[in-house]
């Protein structure tokens, strides 16, 4: 089994190339074990899988993996652990942007801190939830001068579309990664992001990769599922196969994958992962995961590569898609 590929998102920053993701341990996806879910952690940093994703707004995780990081301080000085990197968002409340203070962001980054107990951010993702209450480019040059002072290594956003990048980026804000959806269902940030970061040596950082879990055999042949659906993710992905051009052409595309998985003896789940891998300026793939029991399919990611004939059989399906068309985000 291959070890985890790495990535150089900075000269200072380099993170695996599969990023753990938070948001399924904030609760929305059924009950969390805390204990269970420490140990979790463990195991995929055993394992390589070194990054952490989550955000000041899911609620109970930064402090979970504050725990995780306190607990293992001694593992990581010995070298029996490697190193974590752990990325965070600024996620101001709607009804804060228009008023938000330099003090309410140093005040929230702060609270990260504590959470994390950490001396410094190692990436800090902006969200900006109304682009018509422009303070965006003010937040993240409170965000530039918070870095300046030490606090943050790193910052990036998520989910900010090619315009309002643009102009954080003409602010002179040093952006080194875009969080954004990108999968074999939903190709936006090929719509001008991808040409922007280039540019600009942003990386992309890819959640949706799996579309919740509809992007795996499970699914292969079955009926469309009526909601209310099992949680939150498969909610929000629902509509994105709607976009893609319905439960037809999306059974058509779960056939390809599944087909491509059997040819490299792996999950069609890890084909659509590495799918999006493969793709320009994508710097990792958040994997969002409740259990370790999916870290052995995890781990074949990088047992193999997708050659002409794969990407040509799924581009074949994707090309009749519908949807989802437009920048990034613009349809959430």
């Amino acid at each position: 089994m291959s070890a985890i590929a790495r990535y150089q998102l900075s000269p200072i920053h380099h993170i695996s190339r599969v990023i753990k993701g938070g948001w399924h341990l904030a609760g929305g996806h059924g009950r969390i074990d805390r204990e269970q879910a420490l140990e979790d952690m463990r195991l995929y940093v055993q394992a390589g899988i070194t990054t952490f994703d989550c955000a000041d707004i899911y609620t109970g995780v930064e402090a979970l993996i504050g725990e995780f990081l306190r607990r293992h301080r001694d593992d990581f000085s010995r070298g029996t652990l490697p190193q974590v990197q752990v990325h965070t968002k600024f996620v101001p409340d709607l009804g804060l942007l228009p008023t938000m203070t330099k003090r309410d962001v140093a005040s929230t980054i702060d609270r990260s801190l504590r959470r994390l107990a950490v001396e410094r951010l190692d990436l800090v993702q902006l969200h900006w939830w109304d682009y018509d209450i422009p303070r965006y480019v003010e937040a993240a040059v409170y965000l530039k001068e918070l870095q300046d002072a030490g606090k943050i290594k790193h910052i990036g956003v998520t989910n900010f579309d090619v315009p309002h990048l643009g102009e954080i980026l003409d602010a002179g804000v040093p952006v080194v990664a875009n969080q954004v959806q990108y999968s074999v269902l939903d190709h936006r940030p090929e719509q001008g992001m991808a040409e922007l970061c280039g540019r600009y040596g942003i990386s992309l950082l890819c959640y949706g990769t799996v579309a919740g879990g509809f992007l795996s055999d499970r699914y292969l042949g079955a009926p469309k599922p009526q909601p209310p659906l099992e949680n939150r993710s498969l909610t929000k992905y629902a509509l994105i196969i709607d976009e893609f051009g319905g439960w037809k052409l999306f059974q058509e595309l779960l056939d390809a994958l599944h087909k491509i998985a059997g040819k490299h003896h792996v999950s069609s789940a890890a084909v659509a992962t590495r799918y999006v891998l493969q793709k320009e300026r994508v710097g990792a793939a958040i994997v969002g995961v409740r259990h370790a029991r999916h870290l052995p399919d995890t781990l074949r990611l990088f047992d193999f590569t997708l050659d002409r004939e794969d990407l040509t059989a799924i581009r074949q399906v994707v090309d009749r898609a519908e949807g989802p068309a437009g920048d990034v985000y613009s349809l959430e």
